[in-house]
């Protein structure tokens, strides 16, 4: 501490909560008089002080080297404040620390979640495991190196649970799912039976503690949750049994009580409970089903990230062997952490370019040295000690005092004989040595080890591998302490080749309840997991790194910019910068005192002298107002009397007026009603005259028709007399053609049935095939494994046989024969023989192995002749079809040109003749008196034609065939409408265009077309080109056109008709339409009316038909999705920009008015308002309908929503005061735009921002600390309340909010992350967030509920219905054809 001043706050040291806050009052020297928060003055030295940080945020900060003052109470006070806010994770440098809640909080962990952190940037959310999974996940991916994650922490702290939440992450990276089996009370009650379990109060391991039960905890739920967590991570249901019956079988072993036997050293079970425990867990253990496959990492994968999940340092009022090694693994670990915490500090200074080489961190080799070092370490002494029969634990302690006696890290107790104490970096720990000879012994009973490696569970003798025999009796003594040094040398070393992350595990409490955070215990678990040395090692050099915006906009008054992009200071600095900032505060506020007075004296003087300014006006205005009166009562007098004398003038004139009227008036309505009678007679006796003559001209025109009507029913008889007999002639011909298709269908039929046969005996060749292949695969690998263990054997007979010809000369030389060693010798001969068998053996199997893979080429090359010879039946199959299919269109074609010449002789010479005798005119719209109407044309032949061209047409169309015709006229339609023939009175031409022409061909009543296949893959190659709106939206009109065009036409097979009386059909006879035609003779103009106004006509669609509206409206839906998708690509950016402007718009502008930015943040809005514009003229020009423009936009807004109202809850600088303003800002700008496009574009877009409007509305609200939780439950979410007398504060409320959107957790993570970056106002109240902390508790069990993160949906949010009733059908009744199609003679039906 360098300097302190009275008002500054300080940490002061306290006995029970280890550090409290308070406030200087008086400075003698080095002693410092402090004023505590508990309302306790203290005197303490001025080095026993640590600054406060006046200015830190109250909900604390996400990483703690942003802490102004990096210190034990600051870090302990920032842990407080976010875990009051349920903010349990928190980061130190890329170091987690994680505080365990003691409750649930499911939000943090779902799904939504997960999908936010994958692929953010370290830091740029929330602390969470998620971002530390995903560190590591990106650094193996994008740099190819191994990754490891240490999470420690002592028992209770939530080691496990954060170990498995990374396992989670991982798991969801990787795409790996659990399987959804059996209900939980089901597998857990299934289980319970299987393994013999029941209630864990009867059993020893687990009643020991009293504790069976926590609260929040369904103990089916986690187990059922750790069985889809170990399907997740590859872990199969067998290795699962397994796992399960070895605990299982622990747990019975637990229970077995043993009574003496008969012989002195034997011992029984003690009852029948007893051996029922003993025999279950044997059952347990040995008779399980064998697990073909083994739990371990992938052989093949080249990097790895692994997850370490061990106990934190350990000191306890009794410490023996276990705590030794555990403590051991700590330092180990410990010295890694220092390295990689000086090593990134050093990478901090290079980057700034500051000099570090002075910097020193104490290192704890001399520990490491202490307990490990050979000879002279403790474990070397321990395996020493165990290895001599008499040691004891107290010469074991006696050789440690003499060796260790000068060692700094090493002492004994005062009242102790056999302990020893070691200074770890956490603190010291005294270790009692009465166990530690037994437990470094402790080994596995050679009996119990053979038996459980014979256990039939591969799990189980996977346990227990069997260990190498020792050659010789010299061998070195292999204790346990041994070998946890040399794993755990092992381990230090595969972390050394990955980059490790760090997690730490902190238990606020003893008592494992939510809710309580005990200082001291927090600072205790601080220093073992190495935390607090971390912080040690940052202040040995620059503990408070300040970026280059906020040391000037904080200090800014003190001193010119420093540094280049960061200010590093070294301990204490930050203080005496804030002792003198505060000096000039107060000079400051000096100087504005006395300007505020100054100001305050000359506005009362102000007033004054306007005060008797205003007297002295208004007493002259009182006697002006008196002598103006006056004058004004004079002349009002005047006026009275003038008008009273022009009234009684002007009423004498107009009763004199008045009656000269009337009488005129009487006399003109006499004269009129006279001339009136004279007109009606002379009309009525017209009108009788012209019925009269109607009369008489409509009896001869009858007499005429009549007679008409009798002679073409004569003449037609004769006619179809004639033609029936024309009709059985061709009929015999046809029916030759018929026995002829006849027998290729039954070819056809007898080629299916022998491809089905040759299918079926491929099939069941290539299971054949495959059985084979599989023997012959097992029979490979048992001769393979045969081989390879002969091999192995032949390995080790030769070594063998080496080790005996060495040994052989030195037996030669002993004088005396030894019968032993010539006994091994021989046994050694004969093994030698039985060698060169097993080489006869192995090149007898060799050559089974090739004959089997001879077997295997030929199976191979059989099946593949037998493939080739199944595909050419298949083809030639397909080429006879194509024969018939051809066949049958031949036959059509015929039946057609029959019907042609049929309706020729109908239409032939002596009909004309007839007509002409009748005098009957004929006129092009009239065929033989009735008019030919677009529904009667429909149901006509396409080949028929007027009378006068028959002669000339018929012998090209008897060239030329119907389906060679239509294929050339789908080709025209086909070309014509690829291009962009543009719109008529705002509809697409195109897609009428298409309509007209399968209506025309009545390709909706065929039962078999390609003409719907050729269009859908017209229109899929045509919107390859996804980037192009422009290209998008013109299909995307024409598409939803001629969809309408569809729904309204299309009937399904059988359905009744859309009119609802039905046409009568039309008459064949010649005496029939002559009939009609004279019955019904409207006008021509009223038909062409009508035509014009039935463009759409209802059709029984065959099933070509209603599958091609099938694939158009998943075409609309497509290309919906893809210009949305496209403005949502566009705009994301934006929106990433708008998120980050506020943050950069500090970096641009400080408080002293200098902008060292060229853009302004809101470019970033107008270019999302410009997208939005750009995308709706494209619309436009394109007339796409309106209901997908509104759909299109509601979904974008939909989606801004998200995106801002998501960033404001992960990113805690987002959720500011100033930030709230930018955005509100942002979404008045997108309000605007809604306002000028209008309704019928817009839609309800504005209303999808409901809750990032909300948000933001919470943000600008003034003195949040005085609102309740019951202003905002009900003044924050109003109905439609009116702004009329309602305050400021309310105002900024009610601006953004119309209905109750924002839910519980919500709210209190809004509540939580806010922070004022202009003015350092508070938050809400403590009491708000206890009240809002109640109700999240109590909806903690629904996960639901609990999600605060919003999805973004992607789905179609329109129906082929919806898009029918946005049109009508009279819209595309004016609507012209293609020009081009025009032109062409076989497209004149385009303009009937």
């Amino acid at each position: 501490m360098t300097s302190l001043a009275v008002g500054s706050l300080v940490w002061v040291e306290d006995p029970d909560i280890a550090w409290i806050d308070g406030e200087v009052v008086q400075v003698n020297g080095e002693d410092i008089k402090v004023l505590c928060t508990s309302g306790k003055t203290v005197v303490v030295k001025a080095t026993n002080l640590y600054p406060k940080d006046a200015e830190a945020p109250p909900c604390g900060v996400d990483d703690m080297t942003k802490l102004a003052y990096l210190h034990e109470p600051g870090v302990l006070q920032n842990l407080r404040s976010r875990y009051d806010m349920n903010e349990i994770y928190t980061y130190t440098g890329n170091i987690l620390i994680a505080v365990n809640p003691f409750r649930k909080l499911p939000h943090l962990y779902d799904s939504h979640m997960m999908a936010q952190y994958k692929g953010a940037a370290f830091g740029e959310l929330s602390p969470h495991p998620f971002a530390v999974a995903d560190a590591a996940y990106r650094l193996m991916i994008n740099e190819g190196i191994s990754q490891s994650i240490l999470v420690s922490g002592e028992s209770g702290a939530g080691k496990t649970e954060s170990t498995k939440l990374l396992m989670q992450y991982l798991a969801y990276m990787g795409g790996r799912a659990a399987a959804e089996g059996r209900t939980v009370e089901q597998q857990v009650l299934e289980d319970i039976q299987r393994y013999k379990l029941g209630n864990p109060r009867t059993f020893h391991y687990l009643n020991q503690s009293n504790c069976y039960e926590l609260d929040g905890i369904d103990d089916s739920k986690e187990y059922t949750a750790t069985r889809r967590a170990m399907d997740v991570v590859g872990i199969s249901p067998e290795e699962q049994d397994a796992i399960f019956c070895v605990v299982a079988a622990i747990l019975h072993l637990g229970n077995i009580e043993f009574a003496k036997g008969k012989e002195i050293d034997s011992s029984v079970p003690k009852d029948e409970k007893s051996w029922f425990h003993l025999r279950t867990a044997a059952e347990l253990l040995m008779i399980v089903d064998k697990i073909n496959s083994s739990i371990g990492q992938d052989p093949d994968s080249k990097f790895l990230i692994g997850v370490l999940d061990i106990y934190g340092f350990e000191s306890f009022k009794t410490n023996s062997f276990e705590q030794f090694c555990i403590n051991l693994t700590n330092e180990k670990l410990q010295q890694h952490f220092n390295q990689h915490v000086f090593k990134m500090e050093q990478e901090e200074y290079t980057k700034e370019e500051i000099n570090w080489s002075y910097i020193e961190f104490v290192d704890n080799q001399d520990v490491l040295d202490l307990i490990e070092k050979k000879p002279g370490g403790i474990i070397a002494l321990l395996d020493e000690a165990c290895m001599f029969p008499r040691s004891t634990h107290e010469t074991f302690a006696q050789k440690l005092y003499q060796m260790f006696k000068n060692h700094k890290r090493f002492s004994k107790p005062k009242l102790s004989r056999s302990d020893f104490t070691i200074c770890h970096y956490a603190g010291d720990v005294t270790y009692q040595t009465q166990l530690f000879l037994d437990k470094n012994k402790d080994y596995v009973v050679a009996e119990h080890q053979a038996l459980l490696t014979a256990s039939k569970c591969s799990f189980v003798s996977g346990l227990f591998p069997p260990l190498a025999q020792e050659s010789s009796k010299s061998s070195k003594f292999s204790s346990i302490g041994s070998r946890f040094k040399q794993q755990l040398q092992a381990l230090l070393e595969t972390l050394s080749s990955t980059e490790p992350h760090y997690i730490r595990c902190v238990k606020p409490n003893n008592l494992l309840k939510p809710s309580i955070f005990e200082n001291k215990n927090v600072l205790q678990q601080l220093q073992c997991g190495g935390v607090m040395e971390a912080i040690r090692i940052s202040c040995a050099g620059y503990p408070t790194k300040k970026p280059f915006v906020e040391f000037v906009d904080r200090f800014g008054l003190l001193a010119p910019e420093i540094g280049k992009t960061k200010v590093f200071l070294r301990a204490g600095q930050m203080a005496e910068l804030d002792t003198r900032r505060s000096e000039v505060l107060g000079r400051s506020a000096s100087v504005i005192q006395r300007k505020i007075r100054s100001y305050l004296a000359r506005r009362s003087f102000i007033m004054l002298r306007r005060s008797a300014l205003r007297i002295q006006s208004v007493c002259r205005g009182q006697l002006a107002r008196n002598v103006y009166n006056g004058m004004r009562r004079e002349a009002a007098s005047l006026r009275i009397q003038r008008h009273l004398r022009m009234h009684l003038a002007r009423k004498a004139y107009k009763e004199l007026c008045s009656s000269a009227v009337s009488i005129q008036t009487v006399m003109r309505g006499m004269a009129a009603r006279n001339e009136l009678c004279i007109r009606r007679q002379t009309r009525a006796s017209i009108i009788v005259q012209s019925q009269c003559r109607k009369f008489l001209a409509q009896l001869h025109y009858m007499k005429l028709k009549k007679a008409a009507i009798a002679t073409q029913c004569a003449w037609r008889g004769r006619v179809a007399r004639k033609e029936l007999r024309m009709l059985k002639m061709a009929a015999r011909e046809t029916g030759a053609l018929q026995a002829a298709k006849n027998k290729l269908e039954k070819q056809v039929e007898e080629l299916t049935w022998r491809l089905q046969l040759e299918k079926r005996m491929r099939v069941d060749m290539e299971e054949a095939k495959t059985k084979e292949n599989a023997k012959l695969q097992s029979a490979l690998q048992d001769m393979q494994l045969q081989f390879k263990e002969t091999k192995e054997l032949l390995a080790k007979e030769r070594e063998a046989a080496r080790r005996a010809a060495e040994v052989v000369p030195v037996i030669q030389e002993v004088p005396v024969v030894d019968n032993v060693m010539l006994e091994k010798l021989t046994s050694e001969n004969e093994k030698l023989k039985v060698g060169k068998l097993n080489l006869a053996m192995v090149s007898s199997l060799e050559k089974k192995i090739g004959e089997t893979e001879e077997k295997f080429e030929e199976t191979n090359k059989i099946s593949e002749e037998r493939l080739k010879q199944a595909l050419e039946a298949e083809s030639k199959i397909v080429q006879l079809k194509t024969v018939m299919h051809r066949l049958e269109e031949k036959i059509l074609d015929m039946e057609s040109e029959n019907q042609v010449l049929r309706q020729q002789t109908l239409l032939s010479t002596p009909v004309k003749k007839i007509s002409e005798h009748l005098q009957i005119p004929v006129t092009p719209n009239l065929e033989n008196g009735h008019h030919i109407d677009e529904a009667n044309k429909s149901n006509e032949p396409q080949s028929v034609t007027p009378v006068k061209k028959v002669g000339i047409e018929s012998n090209g169309k008897l060239q030329k065939s119907n389906l060679e015709r239509q294929h050339e006229n789908v080709d025209a339609l086909i070309n014509c409408v690829t291009k962009d023939i543009g719109f008529s009175h705002g509809k697409p031409v195109a897609a009428l265009t298409i309509y007209k022409c399968l209506l025309h061909w009545k390709s909706f009543e065929a039962e078999r077309t390609n003409v719907f296949d050729r269009l859908i893959q017209m229109i899929g190659t045509a919107i390859e080109n996804e980037e192009d709106n422009g290209h998008m939206a013109y299909w995307l009109s024409n598409a939803s056109a001629l969809l309408f065009l569809l729904q309204k036409t299309l009937k399904a097979s059988g359905a009744n008709g859309a009119t609802p009386s039905r046409k009568p059909p039309t008459p064949t006879s010649l005496f029939g339409r002559m009939t009609m035609s004279f019955r019904s003779s409207p006008s021509s103009n009223n038909l062409a009316a009508a035509a014009a106004l039935t463009v759409v006509r209802k059709v029984e669609g065959k099933y070509p038909a209603l599958l091609f509206k099938q694939q158009l409206a998943a075409y609309v839906e497509k290309i919906y999705g893809i210009i949305r998708d496209n403005l949502k690509k566009e705009i994301s950016s934006l929106l990433s920009l708008c998120i980050q402007a506020p943050r950069t718009s500090k970096g641009n502008v400080l408080r002293s008015g200098r902008s060292f930015g060229k853009d302004s943040p809101s470019t970033h809005w107008q270019g999302i308002i410009d997208s939005l514009n750009t995308l709706l003229s494209t619309l436009k020009e394109n007339f796409v309908p309106q209901v997908l423009i509104q759909k299109i936009f509601t979904q974008t807004f939909s989606y801004i929503n998200v995106q801002l109202f998501n960033s404001l809850l992960l990113r805690r600088e987002c959720c500011t005061f100033s930030n709230g303003e930018y955005v509100k800002a942002g979404l008045a700008e997108l309000e605007l735009w809604s306002c000028q496009v209008k309704e019928e574009y817009a839609g309800s877009s504005w209303d999808e921002l409901k809750h990032i409007r909300q948000a933001v509305g919470f943000l600008v609200i003034h003195q949040k600390y005085r609102i309740s939780y019951d202003d905002i439950t009900n003044d924050l979410c109003p109905l439609d309340r009116k702004l009329a007398g309602v305050p400021v504060r309310r105002r900024a409320l009610n601006w953004f909010t119309w209905e109750p959107i924002l839910s519980v957790q919500q709210l209190y993570r809004i509540c939580t992350l806010y922070w004022d970056d202009n003015y350092n106002t508070r938050s809400v109240s403590a009491d708000v967030i206890s009240s809002m902390r109640v109700l999240m508790t109590e909806d903690s069990n629904d996960a639901v509920s609990s999600s605060f993160l919003l999805d973004d949906n992607s789905s179609i949010p329109f129906s082929v219905d919806d898009l029918s009733k946005s049109l009508q059908e009279k819209e595309f009744s004016e609507v012209k054809p293609a020009d081009e199609l025009l032109q062409n003679p076989a497209f004149e039906f385009l303009l009937e």
